[in-house]
């Protein structure tokens, strides 16, 4: 199986880009994607139909703001839309897929770069590992896919150095996704295949950054202990251009 996770940075916009026609060659069983900016009514819902995936969408009640979907070649046994959070899932954060044997959950962690949102983003992170710890007493294998607005280590972005105090590299927030991945029992699937640095899913549009690979690692696919054994390649997909950030793909044998 082949998940792939997007920030698309406006899903109408990523369409203009030629979106179709890269998730057509890409060619993922799932694809879980955030920061659609877009209502239902304004996602083309029978182009990805005509690709042979069912598609659901979390929108934000702000319009043009936020949102996460899940688009999928299986039908999913169940859509949860939402973690049950009045204040997250009124800016569409959370969405989870339940298939025969796991769940795919796209998440959209609020970033912080406006630093009053801090406190709102944390809040969020740890209300969000309580939701997982939680859900995996029900469903015991997860792959929880998302843009988390966090780079985890120091190989994880371009200056750890001159950029300890930006928000996404805080230590309060590498610390919060420390305790995600151990008390969760989760895997970092990216690092559990490939240790190398300057390898990144997010580059700032000033200063030619993608360019010279001045980047951050914020998209991730963790999945469940349980699985790590069905694990078999995962990999950045540096080359798609649709958003300021890349996919990333997981393969598993499930």
């Amino acid at each position: 199986m082949r998940l792939i996770t997007y920030n698309v940075n406006g899903i109408r916009a990523a369409f203009i880009k030629d979106f179709l026609g890269w998730l057509k060659t890409a060619d993922p069983d799932v694809i879980c994607i955030q920061e659609s900016k877009a209502g239902n009514d304004q996602i083309d819902i029978e182009s990805l139909e005509k690709l042979g995936y069912h598609s659901y969408w979390h929108s934000a009640v702000r319009k043009g703001y936020s949102g996460v979907g899940i688009a999928s070649k299986i039908k999913p046994n169940h859509i949860e839309y939402g973690c049950g959070i009045e204040n997250y899932d009124n800016e569409g954060r959370v969405i989870r897929a339940d298939f025969d044997g796991f769940s795919a959950i796209s998440v959209y962690v609020p970033s912080a770069s406006n630093i009053e949102r801090l406190e709102f983003k944390m809040q969020f992170c740890h209300d969000f590992l309580a939701y997982i710890r939680n859900l995996k007493k029900e469903i015991p294998n997860l792959i929880i896919s998302g843009d988390f607005n966090i780079c985890h280590e120091a190989i994880d972005i371009h200056n750890p150095v001159g950029l300890k105090n930006v928000s996404g590299f805080l230590p309060m927030e590498r610390e919060w996704m420390t305790n995600f991945i151990n008390e969760c029992e989760l895997i970092d699937s990216f690092r559990f295949f490939n240790n190398e640095p300057d390898n990144y899913t997010w580059w700032s549009y000033r200063q030619n950054s993608r360019e010279r690979n001045k980047g951050w690692r914020l998209d991730y696919n963790f999945a469940s202990y349980s699985l790590k054994e069905k694990l078999t390649r995962a990999v950045i997909l540096k080359e798609a251009v649709h958003s300021d950030h890349c996919p990333a793909l997981l393969e598993l044998d499930i």
